[in-house]
């Protein structure tokens, strides 16, 4: 038999960027503990169509937990409770009958809100444009085993690669840093031979990226690890610092 729970939603809502927000209440029962948050989003805004008024509007694409466009907080934490998971993958089972659940978008600078739980997260594509990409032109298409990975070095290259951008690492840290995210796109390509040639340009480009878009610096506070839906290690940020130096001491 399928168990069913009632929420209350207190939901940030914000017609855009300039204008005042403010909390508002939504009280859902007789939900199924098989939706997910998503879905008993849906179900609140089809509520809300019905009654002529305007739905929430929140980001959403693949919910698989694979495109990162669902980001928001719960309960103030990036996500929710549940650890490596994303909102669309936050099923209404792991909580509580007749709880509140708090939403509010992303706060932090670099991700303006656009409306209600949407904020442009535009500053990464800029971060990627700045260097996160390998441009090598390599003429045919070359052998496969012409290149040799080892099993490890794939590995660890796909942990970072693992990255859905979603922010959860910015605005958990209390720097709004975005090392992890970036050290995570700078490893991945950096750990595969296609990578080496633009290796340490590419740590120089996209750090230097992060402070013009105005984030903050890393202070080990580890909260982007902690929040990362995909755990990413921290140690990464370490990784891509070494990168940064020795780009300043081969082109000083």
């Amino acid at each position: 038999m399928i168990k069913r729970i009632s929420l209350t939603l207190r939901i940030w809502r914000q017609e855009s960027h300039c204008s005042e927000g403010k909390f508002e209440d939504y009280f859902m029962k007789d939900l199924s503990t098989n939706l997910s948050l998503l879905e008993a989003l849906d179900k609140l805004n089809h509520q809300l169509i019905v009654k002529g008024q305007r739905p929430v509007n929140f980001d959403h694409d693949c919910r698989e937990g694979i495109c990162g466009s669902c980001g928001f907080l719960v309960n103030g934490q990036a996500h929710g409770p549940q650890n490596a998971t994303t909102c669309c993958q936050l099923y209404l089972r792991k909580l509580q009958d007749e709880s509140t659940l708090t939403l509010e978008p992303w706060r932090t600078k670099t991700f303006p809100i656009i409306q209600d739980l949407v904020v442009d997260r535009s500053s990464l594509d800029r971060l990627i444009v700045s260097g996160g990409f390998c441009s090598v032109d390599t003429g045919k298409v070359p052998d496969a085993n012409e290149f040799k990975v080892s099993q490890q070095q794939a590995f660890s290259a796909f942990q970072t690669a693992t990255c859905i951008g979603c922010g959860a690492c910015i605005a958990s840290c209390r720097n709004s840093s975005a090392s992890l995210f970036t050290a995570a796109k700078i490893a991945h390509l950096g750990q595969l031979p296609q990578g080496q040639l633009s290796r340490l340009k590419r740590a120089q480009a996209m750090n230097k990226q992060m402070f013009i878009e105005g984030f903050g610096s890393c202070s080990n506070n580890l909260d982007c690890e902690a929040s990362c839906p995909k755990e990413i290690s921290a140690n990464w940020i370490s990784w891509m610092n070494n990168e940064v130096r020795q780009y300043k001491k081969d082109f000083s």
